[in-house]
């Protein structure tokens, strides 16, 4: 008896099978192409060349940090990246280490442009003769001969004691220029006494301790002590009551300068 053969035989025509074979094969070139794709299109984003940051638009209202201060401060970064690529944070950091920088804030405008809005320190003092306190009581090293306003007040004492003389500073002034006194430079020393200097050239000599009170005192005295019609060097006020008075020497006085007690 002879065996039986069996055979499979497909059912799908060969049309059948060429068409999946082409929809595998257009899938596989369409995933192909997308990746293609992302990849040039980031390339092409991320060329400093393609799409170079060259454009700064500076905004605030500023009266003495100049637009070339901010570009040259952005520029010392070095290297510029891409509109894409370049870091916000970074360009915002290189523009706030500007001595008149209080505040910036920095972003990309497509395709090519850093705008930049500053605020700018405003100046209360000048520190030590040489540096500026802003009002916040915060040295910063902006040179106080580039101030336009003459007027400010001296600061001078340790480090670290600018906002604590700026409120000094607030709280005398106001009582001396009622008076009739322009304030020129305020010391504190290590120990925190403090020293008044007045446009007139005279010195006060507060200490420690209720410093508006012996002020309050210094008005209150100062008629008297005009009256005898001489060269005050000095103050002092570190009493509880009543001053010592410093009198310059004239060109033919020979003997030291005498001191006075005034009540």
């Amino acid at each position: 008896m002879t065996a039986a053969v069996v055979k499979r035989i497909s059912l799908k025509s060969p049309k059948t099978l060429l068409k999946r074979f082409g929809g595998l094969a257009f899938f596989i070139s369409v995933i192909a192409f997308t990746i293609w794709l992302v990849t040039a299109t980031k390339d092409w984003m991320t060329d400093a060349n393609r799409l170079p940051l060259s454009q700064l638009v500076v905004q605030g209202d500023l009266k003495y940090l100049t637009n070339n201060d901010v570009r040259e401060a952005i520029l010392q970064m070095g290297h510029m990246g891409s509109f894409m690529t370049q870091n916000v944070d970074s360009l915002q950091h290189a523009v706030e280490e500007q001595p008149w920088v209080e505040q910036a804030t920095v972003r990309k405008q497509w395709p090519d442009t850093i705008k930049t809005f500053v605020i700018e320190r405003q100046p209360a003092a000048e520190w030590d003769g040489k540096y500026l306190v802003d009002e916040h009581g915060v040295v910063f090293k902006a040179l106080a001969s580039t101030v336009k306003d003459k007027t400010l007040v001296d600061l001078v004492g340790p480090e670290g004691s600018s906002e604590e003389m700026l409120a000094g500073l607030r709280e005398m002034q106001p009582e001396l220029q009622h008076a009739g006194f322009d304030v020129v430079k305020i010391s504190l020393n290590k120990r925190r006494a403090w020293q008044i200097l007045l446009s007139n050239g005279i010195q006060l000599k507060l200490g420690r301790e209720a410093r508006m009170e012996r002020l309050e005192r210094f008005i209150r005295l100062y008629p008297t002590i005009e009256k005898q019609g001489k060269d005050i060097e000095y103050i002092d006020l570190r009493y509880d009551t009543g001053a010592a008075v410093g009198w310059k020497m004239t060109s033919d006085q020979e003997s030291p300068k005498r001191n006075e007690s005034v009540r």
